[in-house]
């Protein structure tokens, strides 16, 4: 996969994530800052690192699930790693200015 291929199926793959929706919050989790790397390898392995706003998420499992679903189906991607971290923590200065426009924090 040459450079310019690399660019493109890693947009794609953004604007998959900006298609998740944390579901107690009204914005997408790329603009929350849920997302803290996106790599994609020479094997179009898609590695995801992400974390939840909070880490007794009711919803976690389901989330992650939709990610890694999403994500594999993107084209150009074969396959999707997900971690899962809490580390660093999430907080509101990690969202997007579109994120804090929308949920009135600007």
């Amino acid at each position: 996969m040459d450079f310019q291929e690399k660019l493109e199926t890693e947009s794609r793959i953004v604007s998959v994530l900006k298609s998740v929706y944390d579901p107690e919050i009204p914005v997408n989790i790329y603009d929350l800052g849920l997302i803290y790397e996106i790599d994609l390898d020479d094997d179009r392995v898609a590695h995801i690192t992400m974390t939840l706003t909070a880490p007794n998420c009711p919803m976690a499992e389901d989330l992650v699930e939709e990610v890694k679903y999403k994500v594999a189906g993107t084209a150009g991607v074969k396959d999707c790693d997900l971690k899962l971290t809490f580390s660093p923590r999430w907080d509101k200065s990690m969202m997007s200015d579109e994120a804090r426009l929308e949920l009135g924090f600007m």
